[in-house]
């Protein structure tokens, strides 16, 4: 924790002129009293921080310091804030960029910080894919990766159902998800974006002499993301189930089903119905057979009451366990 407090209160000296002890603590987050013992502890590593004293005063870097973290190319550096994914640096190929840029790094550190890297590796890794799978790299991430990177708009053929399309895209970004690589491009000549699974892209070639696109601004990637994923998980519920849980099965429903459905569901839930704390709730689902096979996993603290066709199926399944167990 300290040792990156020490390199950003470096990186920020460096940046501007002088900044007060105040100015410091703000953007450190920390006291002024940790300001003045940062500063003495970079002084004494030989880092040149001079305390100017007055109204006027504050700290600076005497004679035009520069740490050598500016020697990282611009691949490196972008690189660098993805060096916590080890996996998905190897498949767009920055692997090679990425070990560059943490080499740069561990030299710029003090002596007494050469094994943060180390250290930091032996307690925090990031493992994106899903249980239960064998992730399989699509053939053209990078190609696609170094376009996002450069911003270059480029032709592509996907795949979408029996059919192959081709669109003109300009690739804002990359997302994984759950072992699965997406892209959120804009189709050249349109405002609205969308999202394209990479491994379903059978060609992706430069779209011209002119191919680079000038980047929306105020464009957010996190942010466009977290809303698709949530109108993608919602276009997925499009029928629904009427059932009576148990207290407990209440308490188990957001594990059974869509999360964000069952809170909402209940939510919209009215008093317990007996003494026992059963309630009604209805609850969006994918289909009939997802959700037969969902409600199942709650057992006897579900009843479904509607459609009457899941509500046989249930009946169904009880008389053959019944007939399983009978003594």
């Amino acid at each position: 924790m300290r040792a990156a407090r020490l390199i950003k209160m470096v990186l920020l000296l460096q940046s501007r002129a002088t900044m007060t002890a105040a100015e410091l603590a703000r953007e450190l987050e920390v006291s002024e009293r940790t300001v003045t013992r940062d500063a003495q502890a970079l002084s004494e590593a030989g880092v040149p921080v001079y305390a100017d004293r007055g109204r006027a005063g504050g700290y600076r870097l005497v004679g035009g310091y520069r740490t050598r973290l500016t020697g990282l190319a611009r691949s490196e550096a972008e690189a660098l804030f993805l060096s916590g994914v080890p996996g998905a640096l190897r498949e767009m190929g920055l692997e090679d960029a990425a070990s560059a840029a943490r080499l740069k790094v561990s030299a710029a550190l003090l002596p007494s910080l050469s094994d943060a890297s180390r250290a930091a590796a032996q307690r925090f890794h990031l493992d994106a894919p899903s249980w239960f799978t064998a992730p399989k790299t699509p053939e053209l991430l990078p190609s696609v990766a170094d376009a996002v990177w450069d911003d270059r708009r480029v032709v592509a053929r996907y795949r979408r159902g029996d059919a192959e399309v081709e669109r003109e895209l300009e690739p804002y970004g990359l997302v994984l998800k759950a072992g699965v690589w997406y892209l959120c491009a804009r189709v050249a000549g349109r405002d609205s974006f969308r999202v394209y699974r990479v491994d379903r892209f059978t060609a992706i070639d430069p779209a011209g002499v002119d191919e680079r696109f000038l980047r929306q601004e105020d464009f957010d990637l996190p942010a466009f993301w977290e809303e698709r994923a949530e109108q993608f998980a919602r276009s997925i519920l499009r029928a629904e189930v009427v059932v009576r849980l148990s207290p407990d099965g209440a308490r188990r429903l957001p594990y059974a089903v869509d999360p964000a459905a069952a809170r909402e569901a209940l939510e919209l839930a009215g008093a317990p119905e007996d003494d026992d704390g059963w309630v009604t709730v209805t609850v969006p689902v994918e289909s009939e057979e997802v959700a037969h096979s969902q409600l199942a996993g709650l057992g006897p603290d579900v009843e479904v009451l509607a459609p009457e066709s899941l509500r046989a199926r249930f009946a169904s399944d009880t008389l053959r366990m019944t007939a399983l167990y009978r003594p």
